[in-house]
């Protein structure tokens, strides 16, 4: 526990981060209405939406964030992010996340195949983006590493089958990620919430891939991902909330917060605005600047696909 002191400490902090880091008001951006964000990465259908997500789509709308792009965790919500995409005119990926690789089978797998199939060949929808959120996690001890590989391979497979993008997830297993890259070949995607190497990165990139930046590098003590997005070749960075996860410093509630009993505050694309804010400082560029360029570089992720109109049309409205 926190002394006395050291909570006091921390409040200060705190107060201090949050006066010098994305200090902007959300209200700062709604004169940039011209411009045009893409949230690479966000679960809108997460339980922490069940019951307003139309007014947080609508509230990240009116702040400039046109399209988000909905990943799937597995194969019980993948007609909750298709069905979230094409209410609030979206894109989703389908995929089998490796945390959610537990409760997976082989069934769920022909399953992903089938809809794929079905969506492209039939064409029920122009919003599927990819194959996604798949990966690597190798943080969490508890889920089995073997599993995890079969299924990261199986659905690189059938991203490779269909020539569909993937969205990555990958936690403490870049090489690893990397090396099933190199084996089985697809057309690139996104790597999100990245925080490797340059050296890992400049590998990525090679591979077809971009990079997502998030409310991560808004912390002042992230000192090697901040050096990271400052270094980065402007063309291989998107923008991403991953929300409802991973909040801003402006969002943050400290440990002794909690403890007395505050929640964690819920991180969504409405944030995104203020993350390119950032990102942009650290760049040492404009913010329109920062948007533009994210937002081409997110387009020409799934250029030549038939999702490629339906972002163009998002973007449009």
């Amino acid at each position: 526990m926190y002394s006395s002191l050291q909570a006091q400490r921390g409040a200060a902090r705190a107060r201090d981060l949050k006066s010098r880091v994305g200090h902007e008001n959300s209200n700062s951006f709604r004169k940039n209405l011209g411009i045009s964000l893409i949230d690479s990465h966000c679960h809108l259908d997460a339980s922490e939406f069940a019951s307003d997500s139309d007014t947080v789509r609508a509230r990240a709308r009116e702040l400039g964030v046109k399209v988000c792009l909905i990943p799937s965790v597995g194969a019980s919500n993948f007609e909750d992010v298709s069905n979230l995409a094409l209410r609030f005119k979206d894109v989703y990926a389908l995929g089998i996340h490796p945390l959610w690789t537990p409760r997976a089978t082989q069934e769920d797998l022909k399953i992903l195949r089938q809809r794929i199939r079905q969506t492209l060949e039939l064409k029920l929808d122009q919003r599927l983006a990819g194959v996604g959120e798949i990966g690597l996690d190798g943080f969490v001890n508890s889920v089995d590493w073997q599993m995890q590989q079969y299924f990261f391979q199986e659905q690189l497979k059938i991203a490779q089958e269909f020539d569909l993008p993937v969205i990555l997830h990958v936690r403490r297993a870049v090489d690893f990620v990397l090396s099933a890259l190199r084996r089985i070949k697809v057309r690139g995607g996104i790597a999100h919430a990245f925080n490797g190497s340059l050296q890992q990165a400049d590998h990525f990139m090679k591979l077809g891939f971009k990079l997502g930046m998030g409310g991560a590098l808004s912390y002042p003590r992230a000192l090697h991902l901040r050096r990271l997005a400052s270094q980065l070749p402007l063309e291989s960075l998107v923008l991403e909330t991953d929300a409802p996860d991973i909040p801003p410093v402006w969002l943050y509630v400290d440990a002794k917060a909690r403890q007395d009993g505050a929640l964690q505050s819920r991180n969504d694309p409405s944030q995104l605005p203020r993350i390119a804010q950032v990102l942009a400082e650290l760049r040492g560029m404009t913010f329109d600047d920062l948007v533009g360029t994210s937002t081409q570089n997110f387009l020409n992720v799934f250029k030549a696909t038939p999702t490629l109109l339906s972002i163009q049309s998002s973007l449009a409205q």
